[in-house]
């Protein structure tokens, strides 16, 4: 098995710790290492780095060779320019050489938080055994252990024959996707997951290279199209890859198959989509407050507290997030966090792009 990880994003959503030339993949948020290094380190030993492939963007290549010296440098894959998941996972793969692409591959973000790898890796293993036969398409989704209206959501439907014992693993059997539902509201959800009738998506997939193009040219014909006479002239790619479809693989091939299968994985998942998701993960002290770097907090609760350069200290707050970086501070209640990209979009109309 091959692994595709998706590393081409701007990380708005962690603002100011994370800039156009640091997305959030590149951070250590809740550990030590990268959220990119962890992704990879977390494969091993089912996929070695050696089988690692990584799309992402011209301006980032540098430094994700940096974060990852032992994926070779060829596999290192740089879209011609920045467009949606679709046009991403099938240029990677159809530039693939053609014994990689006749085999299974797991697609992955680069910035998810997996708190139990070996749990991971298991599901992962039993999805490699299940797409085998390029029969079928697979996306994991998430078994939730809580309401959560800012997630899509996966429907599941009956469980699927499946002649291999390794296709099925603890996490759970081999089911049929109803159907793709997007951000629930409270009460939806809560019935969800009171019904154990769906789970998060991840935007996990696994399949067999070619099985995943020739979806494509069945539902996005003219992003097959694109790709092909990019791998006959890759000369023209500038030209033809801005001009293809900017379109999501959920929308463009998952949510329009009739037979997309999934496995529960229960492994600790979070997005990591936001610094409220962030405080969430992080240990906290006995009032709830969660912090990093060189800080101090005096009669304060349930707050986040972020030190990238210099001290931070703060008196009397609560439900906040605060986070400086050697340029910037950030303060914000723990709910907004979701605004972030509203401070981001007011400094590209003033002109800073020295802070984006």
């Amino acid at each position: 098995m091959q692994a595709l990880i998706l590393a081409g994003g701007s990380g708005t959503r962690f603002w100011p710790l994370s800039r156009r030339s640091r997305p959030k993949q590149l951070i250590a948020l809740d550990r030590e290492v990268s959220l990119l290094r962890a992704t990879v380190d977390r494969l091993a030993p089912t996929i070695d780095p050696s089988h690692v492939w990584v799309c992402t963007t011209t301006a980032l290549a540098d430094a994700i060779r940096e974060v990852l010296p032992d994926v070779p440098p060829e596999q290192i894959l740089l879209e011609p320019v920045g467009r949606n998941t679709a046009p991403a996972i099938g240029y990677a793969v159809r530039m693939m050489p053609e014994a990689v692409r006749n085999g299974v591959i797991a697609v992955l973000p680069a910035d998810h938080r997996v708190e139990d790898a070996a749990a991971f890796r298991e599901t992962l293993t039993a999805a490699e055994s299940a797409a085998q036969d390029g029969r079928r398409i697979l996306t994991l989704g998430i078994t939730p252990h809580r309401v959560e209206t800012g997630y899509g959501y996966l429907e599941l439907g009956p469980p699927l024959d499946e002649p291999s014992a390794d296709a099925t693993s603890h996490s759970g059997t081999l089911r049929r996707v109803a159907r793709f539902t997007e951000k629930p509201d409270h009460a939806t959800a809560t019935r969800w997951i009171d019904a154990e009738s769906h789970l998060w998506n991840a935007g996990i997939f696994v399949f067999r290279g070619q099985t995943l193009l020739d979806a494509l040219a069945r539902f996005e014909p003219e992003i097959a199209r694109g790709l092909e006479s990019i791998a006959a002239d890759p000369a023209c790619a500038d030209t033809i890859y801005p001009q293809l479809p900017s379109v999501s693989i959920d929308y463009g091939v998952m949510e329009r198959l009739d037979d997309l299968a999934t496995l529960p994985l229960d492994c600790g998942w979070s997005d990591l989509g936001s610094w409220h998701a962030l405080a969430e993960v992080l240990p906290a002290d006995e009032n709830g407050n969660a912090v990093r770097g060189d800080v101090t907090v005096v009669d304060s609760k349930d707050s986040l507290v972020i030190a990238d350069a210099g001290h931070v200290a703060v008196v009397g707050i609560e439900g906040l997030a605060v986070v400086r970086t050697g340029d910037s501070v950030l303060i914000m209640p723990k709910e907004r966090a979701q605004d972030v990209r509203q401070v981001v979009d007011a400094l590209r109309a003033q002109g800073r792009d020295e802070l984006l």
